[in-house]
């Protein structure tokens, strides 16, 4: 099965852009490789969407996973920022994705109410 051209191009722009991206002052480049790669990991994996979805997802995915591997470092005691942002990137997208899910399939009768009895 071969790879559509256009998807191919798009990789490689990506690929081409994150490359660039992390000589830019301020980027920490373990970071933000290990975020593209945890991306990268979904978009390949979430075969049933549409291109354009793919590479929105993956650019969200990897601005969350640079942004949230110093949370997953601090929180779970992980020493190297490439493995917590490639963590935190490869799963951000698919736990939202399921609390989406999840809050559309819930009813809203069944949530507790707010204030007091007296």
């Amino acid at each position: 099965m071969m790879t559509e051209p256009t998807s191919t191009g798009s990789m490689a722009a990506l690929a081409a852009s994150v490359g660039l991206a992390s000589l830019l002052p301020g980027i920490e480049t373990d970071a933000f490789i290990g975020a593209f790669a945890g991306a990268t990991l979904f978009v390949v994996s979430a075969k049933d969407l549409s291109l354009f979805k793919r590479v929105i997802y993956l650019a969200i995915s990897v601005v969350a996973g640079y942004l949230g591997g110093t949370e997953v470092m601090v929180r779970f005691d992980v020493a190297s920022s490439g493995l917590a942002a490639f963590l935190c990137a490869a799963t951000i997208i698919t736990l939202t994705l399921a609390l989406i899910e999840r809050s559309r399939s819930s009813d809203p009768r069944h949530l507790p109410r707010g204030g007091s009895d007296g």
